[in-house]
């Protein structure tokens, strides 16, 4: 039986353990660099195609207890609030699909699967930084900041968007500011006016913004994430400031959205604390592995926000990845590169259609505007079925059944 090195104790990285002890794994390392293994206190959507696979895991019942039901996606005009379309979620959408559409507080999320994998048994260490890796009489070891060491038959980095591993694997990489900078917040739902926030999730669009708020924790929170095309693209450049923990000045928001709609700028009042961080866009890799070691997660396609899919697809990877390691365990090079197989072109897709959400997010033009605008509606208000099935590719996709 192999032992599993799992570098990062994210979301990513604590689902593939999961995964791997459910396929029957018994060796399973997690390596997290802080000094206590926490969620951010931030939204995150889960969609069918994740929340099937967190189900197979036997994690419904938790999740269930913690989540909030959206009933729709609203699409909104930034000023007057026209609903431009809409499509159902709730119920419809564990009809069409099978599984629920979750509204989770990521530290909720977190927590859920790390009572998970102790239950499992699965061993975390925390307060370990990879430094480097090597490979030493067949084994792959993970080299700490602290000079302590672990030596495993394979190792996995989940480590996220500044990813240790995958620098150690393909060199550091290049990523590109977008131009866009983002503000989250949250803001306890009895602070607001009754009926204020719909119970969906509703994305304001406008020129050179765009403005997304939903409830979390069972709807006693409302999450919200503004993003904004900044003057001066280069002066953030090379910042280096991709981290949701990074606390900003409240005024900025306020005067960002001043001008919208009284929806957000009630929402923005309310809130105690805004953080914001730089976005940046990277190309899809040419590879993920190099012998025993590949990449999860954000770890190999980070993505921008736009279509929500960031965690869902680092949990669609740790399901297929326990299954190629289980299929593939006398030939471990040769699973991995199954992995990238089926993996690359369904992360690279994803990962092109979040860049072009957020422009077509950002149109300022009115003829555009207007055209984006006419294509939602129409086939929200009169070609319901067929708008859905532009996202049966996404949402109906079952890596639990089969990976194409």
């Amino acid at each position: 039986m192999i032992s599993i090195g799992i570098v990062g104790g994210g979301i990513g990285g604590l689902t593939l353990a999961l995964a791997c002890r459910q396929a029957g794994f018994k060796d399973i390392f997690v390596y997290e660099q802080a000094d206590r293994v926490e969620g951010l206190g931030a939204g995150i959507q889960l969609s069918p195609n994740a929340s099937r696979v967190l189900i197979a895991l036997g994690l419904k019942k938790a999740l269930d207890s913690i989540a909030f039901y959206p009933l729709a996606v609203h699409l909104r005009t930034w000023k007057s609030g026209y609903l431009v379309a809409q499509r159902p979620l709730g119920q419809f959408s564990e009809d069409r699909y099978g599984f629920p559409y979750y509204h989770l507080h990521r530290a909720d999320l977190h927590q859920v699967l790390l009572d998970a994998a102790l239950a499992a048994r699965v061993t975390i260490a925390t307060g370990k930084i990879c430094s480097s890796l090597d490979t030493r009489e067949g084994e792959e070891r993970i080299n700490f900041v602290d000079g302590a060491w672990a030596a495993h038959d394979v190792v996995i980095g989940c480590d996220g968007i500044h990813s240790a591993v995958r620098n150690a694997l393909l060199g550091a990489d290049e990523p590109r500011f977008t131009g866009h900078v983002a503000w989250r917040g949250m803001v306890p739902a009895d602070r607001l006016p009754e009926g204020l926030i719909a119970p969906a999730v509703t994305a304001w669009m406008g020129p050179g913004k765009h403005f997304v708020h939903y409830y979390v924790r069972r709807g006693e929170l409302v999450n919200f994430v503004g993003v904004v095309e900044v003057a001066g693209k280069s002066q953030w450049d090379n910042r280096g400031e991709e981290s949701w923990r990074a606390e900003g000045d409240k005024a900025e928001i306020v005067e960002d959205f001043h001008d919208w709609h009284s929806s957000i700028t009630t929402l923005i009042d309310a809130a105690d604390h805004c953080f914001k961080w730089a976005l940046y866009d990277r190309d899809p890799l040419p590879n993920w592995s190099a012998g025993r070691v590949t990449l999860l997660g954000d770890a190999c396609h980070p993505m921008l926000p736009y279509m929500a899919q960031g965690a869902a697809m680092a949990i669609e990877d740790a399901w297929v990845l326990s299954r190629m390691l289980e299929n593939w365990e006398e030939e471990i090079n040769q699973g991995l590169l199954e992995y990238e197989r089926y993996r690359r072109p369904r992360t690279n897709k994803v990962q092109l259609g979040s860049r072009a959400q957020g422009q077509q997010f950002h149109l300022g033009d009115r003829w555009n505007v207007l055209k984006r605008n006419f294509r939602l509606g129409f086939g929200s208000r009169f070609l319901p079925d067929v708008a859905m099935q532009q996202l049966d590719w996404l949402y109906g996709y079952d890596c639990v059944k089969g990976f194409d």
